[in-house]
């Protein structure tokens, strides 16, 4: 048995069903759309619960506003991000909202447009194979839920959507294809009732040594931890987030953090890597969403990007009349290839460096860790510009390089003038009472034996300068270790 459409999209998640909606919006001729899904039950995720305002503007823009309606969504207003105890606001600029919630209800919000749109068939089914005739994919085989036969969907343009566990990649690909690298894993947990440093804002919290510790609210009552873990992953995750993470948090996150551990496992998800490739070696099929194109999930811009290729996509396609036209639609994909750059080479660059940043692996990110911190604290343009770089509202790769390099300067600027942390020596017990630190007369901390360490905040003297400076040397180069590579995967067009 074999049924005809003229598209068919394979994944029915956020890029999936959004696109099978804006198609059949389309101001060509009706086309018929099959959706196809290897199970419609409701998807339980630990990430894509976080929409960035640029992310809301493209749901409006496609009609998918009503996803969002019903299902106990949480305005996001910006982010505070805290390390050492001190916190920084950080705010959406102009107003602009976010929305966090239930990743599983947002995809079943879309699926319901794509079930009520016309020409549209919506099918639970697993897809196979690939189907090719003439070095061209001229559709799928696929296994309807509950079925054991085959059946073959054919179609003008099939489109594969199946996220970022595709079974298609590499085929559709081939030899433009290029690595995924995965550098942790999110490691998440439901907390009840929490009560985070700035209600309906999304909390940073940066774990010396550790990954950063993403938190927002995703319901009345649900709040979502991500604890960023750095492989090897411990044996004993629990015990790892109580005894490692959970001491740099606030203290009011530690009762529910403890609750939530009790009540449920840790769930756990790969934090992948992957640049865009050209889209050209097998006629016929493209590749969409997470199938294509990964970003770190830190900066919550994965929606966002999906959403605004989806846009894209759906208003190019609506110009071409004759989708087996394979001419056409190489000229379709070269311009969609240079439109998404602006918003999606920004958000992508972005996620990996602010998570090398935010992650502070060795001491040149821990120097740029704390300048960025700092800088955050200078308010104003330094908080405006990244924001809007984040959330998607000023798609720049030129305006996310001035601020990643002012940030780097920054940085070495504060080594030499801000106070930084010293471990204080150790006194001996006997200068204390009642285990408590004491101040000598020439002002220095103690503890005793029993005691950790101290830190103390010290201006450099002068001393110092010759090793802050090699210092410096390294932390600039550092920086453009991690964005030049980053940038090279943007610019690279074959």
């Amino acid at each position: 048995m074999s049924l005809q459409y003229d598209v068919l999209i394979v994944g029915a998640g956020i890029a999936g069903s959004a696109l099978a909606h804006a198609l059949s919006q389309s101001s060509a001729p009706q086309r018929r759309i099959a959706l196809l899904e290897r199970s419609l039950a409701e998807p339980d995720r630990i990430v894509g619960e976080l929409l960035q305002p640029a992310g809301v503007a493209f749901l409006d823009k496609l009609g998918l506003q009503g996803a969002l309606e019903g299902i106990d969504a949480i305005p996001v207003h910006g982010y505070a991000v805290v390390q050492d105890g001190r916190i920084v606001h950080i705010p959406y600029p102009d107003g602009r909202e976010g929305r966090s919630f239930h990743h599983g209800l947002f995809v079943q919000g879309l699926r319901e447009h794509a079930k009520r749109a016309k020409g549209v068939d919506v099918i639970e089914a697993t897809v196979n194979e690939l189907v090719e005739e003439e070095g061209r994919v001229v559709g799928v085989k696929a296994t309807r839920s509950g079925c054991k036969e085959k059946e073959v969907f054919r179609a003008d343009l099939t489109i594969i959507a199946d996220g970022c566990f595709s079974n298609f990649r590499s085929t559709v690909q081939g030899p433009s294809a290029r690595p995924s690298s995965t550098k942790s894993h999110f490691c998440g947990a439901i907390l009840k009732d929490a009560r985070l440093p700035m209600s309906q804002h999304g909390t940073v919290a940066l774990v010396r040594g550790h990954g950063p510790v993403l938190l927002y609210q995703i319901s009345e009552h649900d709040t979502r931890i991500l604890v960023d873990v750095k492989g090897p992953l411990p044996s004993d995750l629990k015990k790892h987030i109580i005894t490692e993470i959970m001491p740099s948090l606030p203290n009011q996150l530690h009762e529910p953090i403890r609750a939530a551990l009790s009540a449920d496992r840790v769930r756990r998800m790969p934090n992948s890597f992957l640049p865009p490739a050209p889209q050209t070696h097998k006629r016929g099929v493209i590749l969409l969403g997470d199938a294509w194109n990964m970003r770190h999930p830190l900066t919550g811009g994965g929606m966002t990007v999906a959403l605004s290729d989806v846009y894209i996509l759906s208003q190019h396609l609506d110009k071409i009349n004759d989708l087996l036209d394979w001419s056409q639609m190489k000229d379709i994909l070269d311009k969609w290839w240079w439109k998404r750059k602006g918003l999606a080479a920004t958000i992508n660059i972005m996620s990996v460096a602010l998570y090398d940043v935010f992650g502070a692996d060795g001491e040149c990110l821990t120097v740029f860790q704390d300048g960025c911190f700092k800088y955050f604290e200078r308010g104003g343009e330094s908080v405006r510009g990244p924001v809007s770089l984040l959330s998607g509202i000023a798609p720049s790769t030129s305006l996310l390089a001035y601020h990643f390099f002012y940030v780097a300067l920054y940085s070495i600027w504060s080594l030499f003038a801000h106070p930084r942390r010293m471990l204080a020596p150790r006194a001996n017990s006997k200068s204390h009472v009642n285990d408590t630190p004491n101040m000598t007369g020439n002002g220095e901390m103690h503890t005793d034996e029993k005691s950790s360490d101290m830190h103390i905040m010290q201006i450099p003297s002068i001393l110092d300068y010759p090793r802050l400076f090699w210092l410096s040397c390294r932390v600039l180069w550092t920086a453009i270790a991690i964005f030049g590579p980053l940038l090279w995967t943007e610019i690279r067009w074959w």
